[in-house]
């Protein structure tokens, strides 16, 4: 069975409680189970994982594009968080592995709150972007990511 990662970065761990009002209430616990959940249901298996650390992020990724060139990976739903509007470290690791279709996600919509957030410097890298759709759009990205990527049935 083939895997879709679920990339979460920084100050993501804190949903549920940081910024409600921004972000709702759901945690990311709840995130993750509804996203595994869909993927499954799908016929893929999930792997989520988060860090506060740009570094296992890349480390990652990179793991990713080599399970994607072994046809043990689908892809990955990324919402990259704060890490967005200064990593190019991130957008040069999803260029780097060639081929591994990664969907940027956001909760909120960046281009409504302060101006340092519309720019993204990993949308350039990535194969679609969803954005302003709360934490539904995580599933709204793993659906897209199975419609343009996944196997015809």
């Amino acid at each position: 069975m083939q895997k879709i990662l679920l990339l979460n970065g920084p100050n993501l761990n804190l949903l549920g409680t940081r910024e409600p009002q921004q972000y709702g209430h759901t945690t990311l616990a709840d995130v993750e189970a509804s996203f595994s959940a869909a993927a499954a249901r799908h016929g893929y298996e999930a792997e989520c994982f988060q860090s506060n650390w740009e570094g296992a992020l890349l480390d990652k990724i990179h793991e990713y594009g080599r399970l994607y060139k072994a046809g043990q990976a689908l892809g990955c739903v990324f919402n990259p968080g704060a890490f967005t509007h200064t990593s190019i470290a991130l957008h040069d690791a999803i260029k780097g592995v060639d081929g591994l279709p990664v969907i940027e996600c956001h909760i909120s919509n960046v281009h409504a709150r302060e101006a340092f957030r519309h720019h993204s410097w990993v949308s350039p890298a990535a194969a679609g972007i969803v954005i302003g759709f709360g934490v539904d759009g995580y599933l709204i990205a793993l659906d897209g990511l199975v419609r343009k990527f996944g196997a015809v049935a």
